[in-house]
């Protein structure tokens, strides 16, 4: 039987945890503080989204793959500075892998997909988010629609940049 909730199934994932991320504002769904930091100009705490670090490194220190490709257009909303300049770079040291699918001059090849968990290619968790990011939370699809969510898994890595690469050229 899968997991309900989503942090069991981070919980009890084996080989590798996907995301997809598909908004430009997830503002609401945590780290508000953080965030209002940022916008105030403050530097990044050092234990900033050490948590979540932490929770990444015991996975990853096992071997286990976890990565994101994130769907996005420049100019970048104040949020995805926020995201892509404090937490992916905190969040990278634990091992967590980015990518980025830059639609600022392409059309978007996942145009209407959800946000997105799938962990070791077959429970998908189904993200819900208000419209001014506020995460309502994930609903676990039947296995059987695990096949979708791989084909946009592949279709997403198959366009998207590694984070690094994609930042050093547009990132603040």
């Amino acid at each position: 039987m899968a997991p309900k909730k989503l942090g069991e199934m981070f919980d009890s994932f084996e080989r590798e945890a996907f995301r997809l991320e598909t908004l430009d504002d997830y503002s609401k769904s945590g780290n508000v503080g953080a965030y209002q930091a940022f916008l105030a100009g403050e530097p990044q705490p050092s234990d900033y989204n050490e948590a979540w670090v932490s929770e990444i490194r015991s996975h990853t220190s096992q071997g286990k793959r976890i990565y994101r490709v994130h769907i996005l257009s420049r100019p970048l909303t104040p949020y995805l500075r926020f995201e892509l300049g404090w937490g992916y770079q905190k969040n990278r040291t634990g091992g967590e892998e980015f990518f980025i699918l830059d639609i600022t001059e392409n059309p978007n090849p996942l145009q209407g997909v959800p946000d997105y968990w799938q962990f070791d290619s077959v429970t998908t968790g189904v993200m819900s988010y208000t419209e001014d990011g506020a995460f309502l939370g994930a609903d676990v699809l039947p296995e059987g629609r695990a096949g979708e969510f791989r084909h946009y898994r592949d279709t997403a890595m198959a366009h998207a940049v590694p984070f690094a690469e994609w930042w050093a050229k547009y990132g603040e």
